[in-house]
């Protein structure tokens, strides 16, 4: 999984945890719901100023956004 998909998984699940539209996060952060939504899809890199942002609003630490899934039990981690 690349960094783009790692912070597009994240930035979704914390949104959707935290029970805010990609509007209602557009807006707090100050950037365009269209660009949040090609963030979430994977589409494009977030600089630095965005993840935090981001961070910000949903109340976490940078780190978490990019933070990599745990890997599954039994499953060995791919190279």
């Amino acid at each position: 999984m690349d960094l783009r998909e790692v912070f597009a998984t994240n930035l979704r699940r914390l949104r959707n945890a935290q029970g805010l539209s990609q509007d209602d996060l557009a807006y707090e952060a100050e950037i365009s719901r269209s660009y949040l939504s090609q963030l979430e899809k994977g589409a494009f890199y977030a600089s630095l100023k965005i993840v935090g942002k981001l961070a910000a609003v949903l109340r976490v630490e940078p780190a978490e956004l990019l933070r990599l899934p745990a890997s599954k039990p039994g499953r060995e981690a791919r190279k």
